[in-house]
């Protein structure tokens, strides 16, 4: 019989994605507080930066949100003034999200903290692609697993 080590925290891959994660999110906090975005909203600004005039469903699923849990980030940043959400013409139920000048105006300094925080993290850019690889791979083998 196979016997398996008892479960310990620090031995969870789980745990170390997840531990990592908040490290990177608390990397991000001062710098992003320095422009006046979470992380979160940056997360939005980044896809709408990318690709302008999106619906909220398109950002909520590009993020692996539902629509309902973006719409307070959304709001926010709205009334920051970094967007509006407008009804498109074809069917006045759906929103899409729109930068204004000010929202586009940001994009620059977040490029200049994305560029801090690859600097700060202490590993060549290859081997962060190599990292960013491993996990895309892990997560779409993961998503085949979820019932959506």
């Amino acid at each position: 019989m196979n016997e398996h080590p008892p479960i310990r925290l620090n031995n969870q891959f789980c745990f170390a994605v997840y531990s990592t994660s908040l490290a990177i999110i608390q990397l991000y906090k001062p710098l992003l507080e320095s422009i006046g975005l979470t992380y979160t909203q940056y997360l939005v600004m980044l896809i709408l930066w990318e690709q302008d005039g999106l619906s909220l469903k398109s950002v909520a699923t590009q993020l692996g949100q539902q629509s309902g849990a973006l719409t307070p980030v959304i709001k926010r940043l709205e009334s920051d003034g970094l967007l509006k959400r407008v009804r498109t013409p074809n069917d006045e139920r759906m929103l899409c999200l729109q930068l204004t000048d000010l929202g586009r105006d940001k994009q620059p300094q977040a490029q200049s903290i994305h560029n801090s925080i690859v600097d700060q993290c202490g590993v060549s850019v290859d081997e962060m692609d190599q990292l960013k690889l491993l996990l895309d791979k892990f997560k779409a083998k993961l998503v085949d697993h979820i019932d959506l």
